[in-house]
Formats: C-alpha cells, sequence, structure tokens
C-alpha cells in the first residue's frame, strides 16, 4: 500500500520499476497491455512502451440523502468518487515519472466494490508508460510531468499523424438524485405513452454538470479540445434513484510541428498482420 496519499510508489512497485528498460537499447524488460496491433503502432508513432503503470485506491464512500421528491446532485458523492479517482490516477502518473516515461497510453480508470464492505470501493488506474524515441520532451503534460490518455494505441498514431498530442486525461463527476413520482402522478399516467419530464430533466442536468467539469478541466490544462469523450452510467450499490455521471476524454493540444508521414506507417498495413 502506498505509504501516504500524496502519490507515493510502494516498496514492490519500486523494486519493479528497477527491472524496466529507459529505451530500446538500454536493458531490461518492457511490460504493456497493449495489444499487438497498438504495440506496433505506437513505434510507429515513434514511441517505445516502457511499462504498465498502476495507481489504486481503495475508498470509503459516505452517506447522502436526497429529498424524496427533489432534483438534486448529491455533492458529497460527487466530490468523493471525483477524489478517489485522482488519488488512483496520481499514483499511475507517479509510477509513470518513476520510470522516466514522457506519457501513459491506453489509460483504463475502473471501479470495484470490495465483498467485505459494501462502502468500500477500490478505483483503479492502469496504463502503459511510454518514452518518445528520439528524447522529445514537448510531447509532456502542461506541468512537465508524464501526459495521461486513454487512447488505443491505434487512436493515438492517429492523432499524432493529424498534427495532435494529447496533454491529459480529463474528467467530471455528478451522482445525482432523481426525484421519485407521487403515487397519485403514477397513477394518472398508468398506461399511458407519455415522457416523464421531471426523470428526463434531472437525466439532462446531471449528464450536463459531469460534461461541464470535464471540461472545464480541459481548459485549465490549456488544451484545445477533447477527443473520443465517453460517458458512463452507475449507481454503485447506492439507494434508489441515485446515479453517477462520468465523463472522460483526452484533452488535446496541436504539434508545433507534425511527424514526417515517412515515418509513420500505413496503419492499414499494420492492422492487417493480424487480422
Amino acid at each position: 500500500m502506498p505509504d501516504d496519499t500524496n502519490g507515493a510508489i510502494p516498496v514492490h512497485a519500486k523494486e519493479r520499476l528497477k527491472g524496466l528498460r529507459s529505451s530500446l537499447h538500454s536493458s531490461g524488460v518492457f511490460t504493456s497491455d497493449f495489444s499487438v496491433n497498438e504495440f506496433l503502432l505506437v513505434r510507429k508513432a515513434g514511441f517505445e512502451p516502457i511499462g504498465l503503470c498502476v495507481g489504486t485506491c481503495v475508498y470509503h464512500v459516505g452517506v447522502q440523502y436526497g429529498s424524496w421528491s427533489k432534483n438534486q446532485e448529491m455533492d458529497v458523492l460527487s466530490k468523493a468518487m471525483y477524489h478517489a479517482r485522482e488519488l488512483a490516477m496520481s499514483r499511475m502518473r507517479a509510477e509513470a515519472g518513476a520510470m522516466g516515461a514522457d506519457g501513459i497510453v491506453g489509460v483504463k480508470l475502473t471501479i470495484k466494490r470490495l465483498e467485505w464492505d459494501e462502502h468500500l470501493l477500490e478505483f483503479i488506474a492502469i496504463g502503459t508508460g511510454v518514452v518518445h524515441g528520439e528524447g522529445h520532451k514537448g510531447f509532456r503534460a502542461h506541468d512537465g510531468g508524464p501526459f495521461t490518455s486513454d487512447l488505443s494505441g491505434q487512436d493515438f498514431w492517429s492523432l499524432l499523424h493529424a498534427g495532435y498530442r494529447p496533454v491529459e486525461m480529463v474528467m467530471g463527476s455528478c451522482v445525482y438524485h432523481v426525484a421519485h413520482r407521487g403515487a397519485l402522478a403514477s397513477l394518472a399516467r398508468a398506461g399511458q405513452n407519455v415522457e416523464l419530464e421531471n426523470f428526463t430533466s434531472a437525466m439532462y442536468e446531471a449528464r450536463e454538470i459531469a460534461v461541464e467539469r470535464m471540461q472545464f478541466e480541459a481548459a485549465a490544462a490549456k488544451a484545445e479540445g477533447v477527443v473520443g469523450v465517453d460517458i458512463h452510467e452507475g449507481s454503485h450499490g447506492w439507494q434508489s434513484h441515485v446515479i453517477e455521471f462520468f465523463a472522460i476524454g483526452t484533452a488535446v493540444l496541436p504539434l508545433d510541428q507534425e511527424i514526417a508521414p515517412e515515418k509513420i506507417a500505413d496503419p492499414i498495413m499494420v492492422l492487417s498482420i493480424n487480422d
């Protein structure tokens, strides 16, 4: 387990990182969760995989009750879910920094409920640390640390080929209580085809809050835009009518200079190897 909450790396992780290579020609081995096609295209984009970067956080999510008949954000739960993911991400990024990576590609951010306590969730961030083959540091994030991206190896290649680079994986969370329908209202509309405006409004607003927060993160990272946006929904075992909307994507910026086309293989040719 980490020594504290500030991204400290456990002893066994430090030992594992010592065995990784820092470039194609150095000693050691690389580890990666890339598919074969992803591995080939990341290499064609001028990057070398170094090793898996992992961050985890076991978090006790508190309790918050919403008004039975009111649409409202559960701000205590929203903050808890965001903070836990942020801890996992920062620890993953700390591992990437320790191995000398310029960035992390293919980040997967997952949540699982622990069996021994229904209030405990484990947040896991994992991706492959990569380093630019020519030592170019211009690919790093705005704070000088490794960039993070949930793009696949294929999308990473395409992004660079189009003249853009990933800056930061950005996210926004909103846990929302959707108001219940009263008994009379339910009976009055029984058997009818009719929109439930209250529910529609709640779901719409909750998604918008999550996306807006993700967009705010992208602006703070000085990004031009966000690609690959996905919105996940889940209740995580909370009481009825409480749902989380989680928006995530990769913030991007234009490259100072496009990678020369002759240095990048045709992706169709590469992908056909294993098709």
